[in-house]
C-alpha cells in the first residue's frame, strides 16, 4: 500500500443553496441598483410608452403607421429637442431655467430684423448664440453668487427677453434669406420615400454632444454630483460656481440654438413665438425620467419625452373631433404620473439606504 492510498478523500464541496437568478432577473436588479440604472430604468419606461402610444395609433389611425409620421416627429419638434437639451443640464443641477421659451421668440425676433437689414446670415446666426449665451450666463451667474433662486431669476430672465421681443418688433417680420429659406425648403431624402429636415441633423448632433459632455467629462460628471449634493460637491474640491454657471450658459445657448430652428421651420420672427415652449421642455426633461430635483436623468430620455409629446398632439391631429388643447390636458396629466412616480421611488430609495 503506497503513502498516497492511505490518504482521506476530499471531502465534497458544499452545494450552492442559494436560488438562481434569471436573466431577466438579473437584468432587473442591475437597473436598480446604480443610479445610472435607475435613470435607465427610467428611459426605458419613457421608450416603452412612446411605443404603446405609436402602436395604439397605428391600430386605430390607418396612415399613422407610416414611417414619414415617425420621422415628423423629429422634423416637427427639432428646435424642442435642443431646447431640451439645455433643460436637461440645469434640472441635473437642481435648478430651473423659465427663460428658454422667450429666448426662442428673442432668436427669431433679432434673426429676422437683422435679415431683413441687409446683415450676412452667418454673422446674424453667430450674435443671436452669443445673445442666447450671454443672457444664460448673466442668470447663472446670479443664480450661484447672490445666491438667488433659480426660478426667480430665470422668470426675470423670461420677462426680459421678452420684453426684447416687442422692443424690437410687435408685428411678424418674414424671413426670406437666401440661407434661410434653402435650409428650411432643402431635405435630405431617404429610402422609402421619406426625408428629414437639416434641423434634424442638428438637432440630434446636439443630443449626441450633450450625452458625451454629461458621461465622458469631467463638467458632466461634477453636474450630477451638484444635484446629487451641492455640498457634497464643494467638500470633494469639484467645481461647482464655474459648473452652476455652465449649466445656465448651455441652456441660453441651447434656447438660441432653439429659436434658428424655428426660424427656419416657420421663416418668420415674432414676438409672440414660443410662449409656454420652456413649459413643454421641463415636461419633455420629467417624463424622460429626469428628476426635479437633480443628480439623476440622461440626455436620452429627454429625447425620448419630447417624442412622447409630439406623439400626443400627432394622436389628437389625426382623431380631427378633439380640441387642440387636449395635448395641454393629457400632458398636463401625463405629468403629473411621473412626478408622483418620482416621489414614490426616491422615497423608497432613501428609505433602503
Amino acid at each position: 500500500m503506497t503513502v498516497s492510498d492511505t490518504r482521506p478523500a476530499p471531502a465534497p464541496a458544499p452545494e450552492d443553496t442559494a436560488p438562481r437568478r434569471t436573466a431577466a432577473q438579473s437584468a432587473y436588479a442591475w437597473l436598480r441598483r446604480t443610479d445610472t440604472g435607475s435613470s435607465t430604468f427610467s428611459v426605458l419606461v419613457t421608450a416603452v410608452l412612446l411605443v404603446v402610444l405609436f402602436g395604439a395609433g397605428s391600430a386605430r389611425y390607418e396612415n399613422f403607421g407610416y414611417p414619414q409620421v415617425a420621422l415628423n416627429l423629429l422634423v416637427d419638434n427639432a428646435h424642442l429637442i435642443v431646447l431640451a437639451v439645455g433643460m436637461t443640464f440645469v434640472i441635473l443641477t437642481g435648478g430651473i431655467d423659465l427663460s428658454s421659451g422667450a429666448v426662442v421668440a428673442l432668436s427669431t425676433v433679432v434673426t429676422a430684423s437683422l435679415l431683413e437689414a441687409g446683415w450676412p446670415a452667418p454673422v446674424v446666426i453667430v450674435l443671436v448664440l452669443a445673445i442666447g449665451s450671454s443672457l444664460g450666463w448673466a442668470m447663472g451667474a446670479a443664480v450661484h453668487h447672490l445666491q438667488l433662486q433659480p426660478f426667480i431669476v430665470t422668470l426675470a430672465g423670461m420677462f426680459l427677453a421678452r420684453g426684447l421681443c416687442f422692443v424690437i418688433s410687435e408685428p411678424s417680420i418674414p424671413i426670406r434669406d437666401e440661407l434661410f429659406t434653402g435650409l428650411a425648403q432643402n431635405v435630405i431624402e431617404l429610402p422609402g420615400n421619406t426625408y428629414l429636415t437639416y434641423g434634424v441633423v442638428i438637432a440630434l448632433v446636439v443630443v449626441a454632444v450633450a450625452v458625451y459632455v454629461l458621461h465622458r467629462t469631467r463638467f458632466g460628471r461634477t453636474v450630477y454630483a451638484i444635484g446629487g449634493s451641492e455640498q457634497s460637491a464643494g467638500l470633494m474640491g469639484l467645481a461647482v460656481g464655474r459648473t452652476k454657471v455652465g449649466v445656465y450658459v448651455i441652456s441660453g445657448f441651447c434656447s438660441a440654438l432653439g429659436g434658428l430652428l424655428f426660424s427656419l421651420y416657420i421663416l418668420s420672427g415674432w414676438s409672440l413665438h414660443a410662449i409656454g415652449l420652456e413649459l413643454d421642455a421641463i415636461a419633455a426633461v420629467v417624463i424622460g425620467g429626469t428628476l426635479l430635483t437633480g443628480g439623476r436623468g440622461l440626455v436620452v430620455g429627454s429625447l425620448l419625452g419630447v417624442l412622447v409629446l409630439g406623439t400626443i398632439q400627432s394622436l389628437i391631429s389625426f382623431d380631427g373631433g378633439l380640441s387642440s388643447w387636449w395635448t395641454k390636458i393629457t400632458i398636463g396629466v401625463l405629468l403629473l404620473v411621473f412626478v408622483v412616480v418620482q416621489r414614490v421611488t426616491t422615497r423608497r430609495d432613501r428609505s433602503v439606504t
